[in-house]
Formats: structure tokens, C-alpha cells, sequence
């Protein structure tokens, strides 16, 4: 089978979520010319959200993925169902006024209910469960997620349950943590069979899918999108590549910069030593700057993630990387092997706010949620196909938005927040 450049042959990287897939495809690539509605680019959360909102209206749907389905950040994620976006309500109100902040947060929690909408109407098996809890190390982590808390209840958000130090140990068997957060209308799940089941859904409705059909330019006067193999005109165009969508479209390139973040899984622990670590089954993040977030899998092992390499490289040893971190919160885990261990790019938008636009009248972007994707990317899927079918409403509200390029340009961003990254860990190690 043919190169698809930054993925190889396009087989998925070897992850605890590939080796445990429970829908395995019989990727097509595309060849010739082929016409639809809507042609979308990318198969990840952003693609497969606009697509099956797209399908369910009726419109004849092309995805064409340059890998598979599920290959980027959609199947390597923390599977971690966590509400809002990178940039707080409280930041979006600061930089861009009242009305925004009202937007921002009446629409927050409405990705995690797509997800959950669609696990349910197309049976989908994905190892959901409800809840994510997050664990502060201090006391001004404590302040503010009391004041997170506070702010989110304006908005008519009242999901969120604060836990004090004896309290989260219901939840989480460790001692390192001063209290917490659980936010109960968050959850996490299986990330690359929520793809994979999702894509199922959406052929299901009549919709395509080419895989291993890397991009090589879009024609954004006629909305034609060109493979090495072929071609999709369309009366409409998505570009849902994100991290891995490289210079096809190079009005984006200098938009977003991909970071890759790191997670490995241990063996199977039983089900009684798993729930001695996380009694509730909920999934954990912290709220540090750089950040750790962990959770069991159906198989009851431990994912554990955090890290990031601006840029998008990888570390030379995932393990070596994280196992401190993972030691320093379950110290009873030392001896414990670790069986998978991975890397993965997301797109990082300088302002930590995700961007919608357009490029011509045709073809439509959506990119930048900066690590809350999966949440992210189906809304801002809705948001695409609303658009498309010609509700502009929330499309236009969130492209009003000024985007902010990195400073240093694309040759020295990632020296630039990797700077930025080590002043926010010194903030982090000193508890502020």
C-alpha cells in the first residue's frame, strides 16, 4: 500500500488503544473522481462530528483521511470527557467582553452531550463512564476551583461537587493531593473505539470514507479537494486535519503549532487493586499548568498522560518521562510494569481558544483546541455543519474572534512556548 508520508503506511501507532480496537476496518482508498455534498477533510473527532451531523441532515458526505480513522489525537487521547475549553470562561470574558463570555459558557458542556447522545442512539462501545474529577495540589489550587465552581453556576452550571482533602481519597487512593473537584457531566471512554464507532455510524447513513488518501491541495474556488489517487468536488469543503494536517493549506499552517503529549499503560492490575487506586472509576486531572491526568480502562489497567514537547516531537523514552510522575502519585505502583507506552500530537492555538473560519465561501476550517479536544471537536463539528446548511449563527460568533499568531513565527514558536512553558512549571513546583 502507498506512503502516506507522516504516517507511514497508516497503520496505527502501537497504543493500548489500537491493540484494544473492537472494530477493525478495511480501509479504501480513494481513486478517480468522486462528487458530494460535502467533502471533509480528516477523520478525527472535528471531521466525524460535522459529518454525522451532516448525514443525519441528508447531505451526501465524503471524508478523506490521509491515514485512518481515528489515527491522530481522536484515538491516542487520555479519553478523558472534560468540559469547557483550554482559554477559561473567565479568560474569553477578559480578552473579548461580556457577550462572549455568555457564549462561551452556554454552549461548554454541549460536546460531552453529543458524545454521550451518540454512544446511546448508535450503540456505540466505548467503555463510557460518567465523571471527572479535578485534584488540587494546594491551596490556591483549592481557591480556584472553588471560584471555577462559582463562575460555572452563572452560567447555569451546576454539575460540580468540591471535595476536601479526606474527601477525594474517597475517589483517588493517594495521598498527594489537598482536595478536588468532581464535575459529574464529564466522563471518559475508550477514544479510538468512539472513532471508530462513530465512522461506523456515519457509513451507516450513507456517508464515505477514504483512508490512507493523504490530502495533496484543496481548490478553494471550486471546493475540489485532490488526492495523489484522485479527486472530490464538492459544494462545500471542511478542513478538520488539526495537528497533522501539515502545509495542505498554508493560510493555516502559522495558525496553530502541534505539541505532543505522552501516556503509557501499565499491565492489567485486577479489578481489586484497580479500585483501590481510583474507588469511583472516575477519570483525574490535576490543575497544574503542566499537568498529569490518569484513569482505568475496561481491563482495569492505570493510563496515565501528561507532558508536553512543543513542536510535536517525541521524547526518546515515554516511560522514563512519565513514570516519576506516576510513582509520585500511586507510590504503590513502583514495582508495577508498564505494557504500552505512546505519543500523540494536538494543535495548540496561541490564545488556547479554538478557531473557526472560512477561506473563500467554500471551504469551511476548524482547528487549535489547544489539549480539550474531545469535547471541542464535536461541538465545533456542529458548529461546521450548521454552518454549511446555512446557520451562521454560532460559526460567525466564534470567527470574530481575533486569532493571535505565535510570537517568533513558525521557525521559533516552539522555542518560544517551550520558554513560556518552564516559567508556568516553576509556578507549578512552587505551589502558586
Amino acid at each position: 500500500m502507498a506512503s502516506t508520508n507522516y504516517a507511514g503506511d497508516g497503520a496505527y501507532p502501537p497504543s493500548y488503544y489500537a491493540a484494544s480496537r473492537n472494530i477493525s476496518r478495511s480501509p479504501t482508498q480513494l481513486v478517480g473522481e468522486v462528487e458530494a455534498d460535502i467533502c471533509v477533510v480528516g477523520a478525527g473527532y472535528s471531521g466525524l462530528s460535522a459529518a454525522l451531523h451532516l448525514a443525519e441532515q441528508g447531505y451526501k458526505v465524503v471524508v478523506v483521511e490521509g491515514a485512518a480513522v481515528g489515527w491522530g489525537a481522536s484515538g491516542r487521547n487520555g479519553g478523558q470527557i472534560v468540559n469547557g475549553l483550554n482559554a477559561s470562561i473567565e479568560t474569553i470574558t477578559r480578552r473579548y467582553g461580556e457577550n462572549a463570555g455568555r457564549f462561551v459558557g452556554g454552549l461548554v458542556q454541549e460536546g460531552a452531550g453529543i458524545i454521550y447522545d451518540w454512544v446511546a442512539r448508535y450503540g456505540i462501545e466505548c467503555d463510557l463512564k460518567h465523571g471527572n474529577i479535578y485534584a488540587a495540589y494546594t491551596p490556591a489550587h483549592m481557591r480556584a476551583l472553588e471560584a471555577k465552581q462559582a463562575l460555572w453556576r452563572t452560567h447555569g452550571m451546576d454539575d460540580h461537587e468540591l471535595l476536601d482533602r479526606q474527601a477525594i481519597r474517597q475517589h483517588i487512593g493517594s495521598d498527594v493531593y489537598e482536595g478536588g473537584m468532581i464535575d459529574h457531566s464529564g466522563g471518559h471512554m475508550h477514544p479510538l473505539n468512539l472513532a471508530l464507532g462513530e465512522a461506523r455510524a456515519l457509513e451507516q447513513l450513507g456517508g464515505v470514507i477514504f483512508e490512507q488518501s493523504p490530502v495533496t491541495s484543496v481548490d478553494k474556488a471550486t471546493a475540489t479537494v485532490f488526492t495523489a489517487g484522485g479527486k472530490v468536488s464538492a459544494q462545500a469543503v471542511l478542513i478538520c486535519g488539526n495537528a497533522y494536517l501539515g502545509n495542505v493549506v498554508p493560510e493555516l499552517t502559522a495558525r496553530v503549532m502541534p505539541v505532543s503529549t505522552q501516556m503509557v499503560a501499565t499491565v492489567p492490575l485486577g479489578e481489586e487493586r484497580a479500585r483501590a487506586l481510583l474507588p469511583s472509576d472516575m477519570c483525574v486531572e490535576d490543575v497544574r499548568y503542566i499537568l498529569d491526568y490518569f484513569r482505568l480502562s475496561a481491563d482495569h489497567r492505570l493510563i496515565f498522560g501528561g507532558g508536553v514537547v512543543y513542536g510535536g516531537t517525541d521524547p526518546a523514552d515515554v516511560v522514563a518521562k512519565l513514570r516519576p510522575n506516576m510513582d509520585k502519585v500511586f507510590p504503590q505502583l513502583r514495582d508495577t510494569a508498564v505494557e504500552f507506552a505512546w505519543s500523540g500530537n494536538f494543535a495548540l492555538s496561541f490564545s488556547r481558544v479554538p478557531q473557526l473560519g472560512r477561506l473563500g465561501d467554500k471551504v469551511y476550517f476548524a482547528h487549535g483546541y489547544s489539549g480539550h479536544g474531545i469535547t471541542g471537536s464535536h461541538l465545533f463539528g456542529r458548529i461546521l455543519a450548521e454552518a454549511v446548511r446555512g446557520d451562521l449563527t454560532r460559526f460567525d460568533t466564534f470567527a470574530s474572534l481575533p486569532w493571535v499568531p505565535f510570537p517568533g513565527g513558525r521557525a521559533f514558536r516552539a522555542q518560544y512556548s517551550t520558554l513560556g512553558s518552564w516559567w508556568y512549571e516553576l509556578k507549578d513546583r512552587l505551589g502558586l
